[in-house]
């Protein structure tokens, strides 16, 4: 690569053209950010050996083969590796030599919440970047509805996601509360669809919408009064990116991901997979609007740390770091 001139970027996705699915849609944001910058991007699932000067693959686990494909055809290329919540909190503990081999290789770690260090083996430790993952804002808040309080639950049904513990949460509320929850989001399989329309049948107060395109979950998430992220396991979800700069609070699991972007005082925590605590948050959330404000303004205080600017320049940071350290150990 010619000094001064941008360079050529293999980004890779485990996650298909036309796929909703979160590893899919920060690689298209990330394509477009690092264009911005200069470089040229080429987005694929494998990699079919063409020449780049970089390769930033997401998911150690998953794009392990193309890791690895990359390392052995241009050893002196700088590889960056973009680490998942199933990368941290799964594969490393269940498929550790793939995992950690695509750790090992990489010139560099990017860890998507602020929390990940904590999460990563010693040695690995001094090559982690941080890349907050951006949310453009919602232009305008919508009227919510007046009937009930309506609570959002956004993302694809499946068990890392713990997906129905929010619809758990409101079965058998006292006869007077409004809260209902609408959930979106493509289910993982026809077991989670049929699990998602069974409760539909018995659980007035929830509904699932299914998968619906990007322009109407901002819509809903404009209207609605609250948003559960309820997660067993995340690498820093975009949902609390798109939240918090819609201004829109936030119930989520106790979990490193989610700590490590909202930080660590907020107040809107519940523990992983308790029902009993999640309902009680949400009680008070329909009872109490100086608890829904106090949310509300700590989601808005970490806004500015969403900024798609924020993020273009991270990552930029990152491939001129990868870029000027193989130059100089060269």
């Amino acid at each position: 690569m010619a000094k001064g001139q941008g360079a050529e970027i293999a980004l890779i996705t485990p996650a298909g053209r036309g796929s909703r699915a979160g590893n899919r849609a920060t690689a298209t944001r990330w394509a477009h950010l690092l264009r911005e910058l200069g470089h040229r991007v080429r987005v694929s699932v494998e990699y079919d050996g063409t020449p780049a000067d970089v390769m930033i693959a997401l998911h150690a686990w998953r794009s392990a083969a193309a890791i690895q494909s990359f390392a052995q055809r241009w050893p002196d290329r700088p590889l960056v590796v973009v680490l998942t919540g199933t990368d941290l909190y799964e594969f490393q503990y269940s498929h550790p030599e793939p995992t950690l081999a695509s750790m090992a290789c990489a010139d560099a770690l990017i860890g998507l919440h602020e929390r990940v260090r904590d999460d990563i083996p010693e040695p690995m430790r001094g090559k982690l970047h941080t890349v907050l993952q951006s949310a453009r804002p919602v232009v305008r808040r919508l009227p919510p509805v007046r009937r009930h309080f309506e609570v959002c639950v956004a993302g694809h049904l499946r068990e890392e996601k713990d997906s129905l513990r929010a619809a758990f949460a409101v079965r058998d509320l006292p006869a007077d509360s409004r809260l209902r929850v609408v959930q979106v989001g493509r289910a993982h399989d026809e077991q989670w669809a049929a699990a998602a329309r069974s409760e539909m049948a018995i659980n007035p107060r929830y509904r699932w919408r299914g998968e619906i395109a990007h322009a109407e979950v901002r819509r809903l998430m404009a209207r609605a009064r609250l948003m559960v992220i309820s997660s067993r396991m995340e690498g820093g979800a975009n949902v609390v990116s798109e939240a918090c700069t819609a201004g829109l609070p936030v119930i989520a699991s106790d979990i490193p991901g989610n700590r490590g972007l909202l930080g660590n005082e907020y107040p809107g925590y519940f523990p992983v997979g308790d029902t009993a605590a999640l309902r009680a948050q949400l009680l008070r959330a329909e009872r109490d609007p100086g608890f829904v404000d106090l949310l509300r303004d700590c989601c808005r205080a970490r806004a500015p740390l969403f900024q798609p600017e924020r993020e273009r320049d991270a990552l930029g940071r990152v491939v001129a770091h990868v870029l000027d350290s193989r130059e100089n150990c060269g």
